[in-house]
């Protein structure tokens, strides 16, 4: 019988067609031989001469592969899966098409099955076929198997760590291979279709997430194929491509901790084209909306990642957006101050004590988070760009008498409409930042000059601080604050090196025009009671840095005259204004005259400032700011008018400034607070009252 047996199969084989020959030649007796090199290497030259056969060969191969795997004989099938692989990296024509759909009706086989191991063979594979440049595009072929497949590999839930980190490796490295395939192929747009990236996106990220040390690490290729996806992405695809990470970042409560939705957006915006990024920050916009009633610190997380996607975008390209990421930050930074004034009157009726206190703390992180992104948006923008949102934000500040009055301030009341004020001009001074202007005119129109000196003059220390802060920022060109920092007697001016330039016309011109105004904020900003040292030091700084920027020789005499003012406001208390302000408006006259002698180096001037200085060091030393300025300095009842040796003196100064540069007659003529049009701050005080 077995000779027999013999005889037939030897009679039959000559019969058999030669490419199934070929084929079954190439595996041995024994699949730990592996694949027969010699028999493969006859079975590609056939191949290769003859492509009309490619087909057979392929559909072949897959019977004897589908037969093994049923029967788990696994040697076998790393053999086969060897050998297709050969003949797709040596085949390249027309007719590999339909060798290719064995290939993947194969490589499909083995992902479906429940064997780790064929999973990662039937990926590799994959992925060789993936790198394979193919001479023309395939009209009918779809990868949808194949992304569902790898998509559920790179969750793999095995008890395994070591399997389970194996097969989610491979799924990644599958997904990476469908990119690259299709993303080129105009034929394969399907790919970004939202029924695939609400597979291929979140099964990137869910790997991401975990990171893991290793020679393969899923967090790491996981990345790497995020990237490799974003920086193919059309125009066209960018929505879908972001949708599905807002969508996995709000599934697995990623907003609050938002480290993970903050590096995802950093890495979405440094991988897609720089012409894009508008996109991706519309898209954070529009889910910031849709999450409007969610929890502050989710709110506040979704803010905080459009910083991070904003101050990338800054950078590049933000394009048509930018008014509209203000607009919409402003229109939430509303609804914050609405909740937590909510939250405060629902605490003030006496419910939910403890809960009302930590919703309103939490809303302050939401508005810090907006004011912070805000400010870091608009201080990374170009200075054209940057004018233009300086006058958006001033436009939703709450002014009483404005014509903007977007943010109605009847609702949210006096605590309100303040807390807005407060915000947006903190906000105001991050996008003042930096900020150089080629002239003041350009800087400081009527229309954003006008309700920043209405706020200017609300009783309210604070808000007073801010404008100063904002002016100081638009007015000091050559970055003199910091060598200014503190209000003080500073012994030697040249020694801080101040950074001038000549006054420009256009200057000139500005000061002629709007210097009045100027000086009335300042006047009346000193006798304000609620002053604190800030305020003094803030409004010193202005003085001087006007001197700096602004003052010819006709502003110096101006600025001169409204020190006088000052002094004597102070010794006449008309305002009936406490001790302390009136002392603080001598130590600021004094720091003052002192700073703009030295700075006009004119050495009457200068000896006359020090003569009166000295005097005071030792007969009333809480007329400095060095002594007034300390904790628990000791107050004079009242001030000595006849001593006038304790004060500046305008025959002196005229005299000092007597001769050629300097009007000096003009001394005489008292500085008189001058009304120039702009809101009295008694009106502001009883609207918002």
């Amino acid at each position: 019988v077995p000779s027999y047996t013999v005889r037939v199969c030897g009679c039959c084989g000559p019969l058999r067609p030669r490419y199934k020959r070929l084929v079954d030649n190439i595996f041995p007796e024994d699949p730990k031989d592996g694949l027969s090199k010699s028999d493969m290497e006859k079975l590609t030259f056939y191949a290769v001469s003859a492509p009309e056969k490619l087909d057979r060969i392929g559909a072949y191969l897959a019977e004897r592969l589908s037969r093994d795997v049923v029967r788990h004989r696994y040697g076998y099938v790393v053999i086969a899966m060897e050998a297709l692989d050969q003949l797709l990296m040596a085949c390249h024509s027309q007719s590999i098409k339909p060798f290719v759909e064995s290939f993947l009706h194969m490589v499909a086989k083995l992902l479906e099955s429940r064997e780790p191991d064929l999973q990662v063979l039937g990926t590799n594979s994959f992925v060789k076929f993936a790198n394979i440049e193919e001479d023309t595009p395939s009209y009918h072929r779809r990868y949808d198997f194949f992304v569902s497949q790898f998509s559920a590999m790179c969750h793999s839930t095995h008890e395994d760590p070591e399997i389970r980190t194996r097969i989610r490796v491979a799924g990644i490295k599958g997904l990476q291979g469908v990119v690259r395939k299709t993303v080129n192929d105009e034929l394969q747009a399907i790919i970004w279709e939202p029924q695939h990236m609400d597979k291929l996106i979140p099964s990137m990220l869910f790997n991401m997430q975990d990171s893991q040390d290793g020679e393969e690490n899923p967090a790491a290729l996981a990345e790497s194929c995020f990237r490799e996806l974003l920086g193919r992405a059309a125009y066209g695809n960018m929505n879908n491509a972001v949708r599905p990470v807002l969508v996995h970042l709000d599934n697995h409560h990623l907003w609050d901790p938002n480290e993970f939705a903050v590096s995802c957006f950093r890495i979405i915006m440094y991988s897609i084209q720089a012409q894009h990024s508008h996109h991706v920050i519309q898209q954070v916009l529009n889910h910031l909306d849709t999450n409007n009633k969610n929890t502050p610190r989710v709110r506040a997380g979704i803010v905080q990642v459009l910083l991070e996607t904003v101050a990338i975008a800054a950078k590049g390209s933000v394009g048509p957006t930018v008014l509209e990421v203000f607009n919409t930050l402003l229109k939430h930074l509303r609804m914050s101050v609405d909740f937590e004034l909510g939250e405060t009157s629902r605490r003030n009726s006496g419910t939910s004590v403890s809960s009302g206190r930590g919703k309103e703390s939490e809303e302050r992180i939401v508005q810090n988070a907006i004011i912070q992104t805000i400010g870091f948006f608009g201080g990374n923008l170009p200075d054209y760009q940057r004018a233009e949102v300086m006058m958006f934000i001033m436009g939703k500040v709450p002014v009483y008498g404005t014509p903007c009055h977007t943010l109605d301030t009847v609702k949210i009341g006096h605590q309100g409409t303040k807390r807005i004020q407060t915000m947006l001009l903190s906000s105001l001074i991050m996008v003042t930042s930096g900020f150089k202007a080629k002239s003041m005119a350009a800087a400081l129109p009527p229309p954003f000059l006008d309700p920043l000196f209405s706020i200017s003059l609300m009783e309210d220390s604070e808000l007073r601080q801010l404008v100063l802060e904002i002016l100081h920022n638009i007015i000091d060109r050559h970055d003199n604050r910091a060598k200014l920092r503190g209000i003080r007697i500073i012994p030697n001016v040249a020694a801080l090196k101040i950074k001038r330039e000549k006054i420009s016309k256009q200057d000139v011109a500005f000061m002629k025009k709007h210097g009045q105004q100027l000086y009335r904020h300042i006047y009346l900003g000193c006798k304000e009671e609620d002053n604190v040292h800030k305020n003094f030091e803030l409004l010193f700084t202005t003085l001087a840095v006007l001197t700096i920027e602004l003052a010819n020789e006709e502003v110096v005499i101006d600025l001169i005259r409204l020190s006088i003012a000052l002094q004597d406001m102070a010794l006449t208390n008309e305002e009936n204004m406490p001790m302390f302000i009136r002392c603080g408006i001598m130590a600021l006259v004094a720091a003052y005259l002192n700073f703009l002698s030295q700075m006009i180096a004119n050495p009457p001037f200068c000896q006359h400032v020090s003569k009166v200085i000295e005097l005071r060091n030792m007969d009333a030393p809480y007329l400095l700011p060095e002594h007034i300025f300390r904790d628990k300095c000791p107050l004079p009842e009242s001030l000595d008018k006849e001593d006038k040796l304790l004060y500046f003196q305008t025959s002196d100064m005229a005299e000092c400034l007597a001769g050629p540069g300097y009007n000096a007659e003009r001394l005489s003529i008292p500085y008189v607070p001058q009304v120039t049009g702009t809101i009295d701050r008694i009106t502001l005080y009883y609207c918002y009252s």
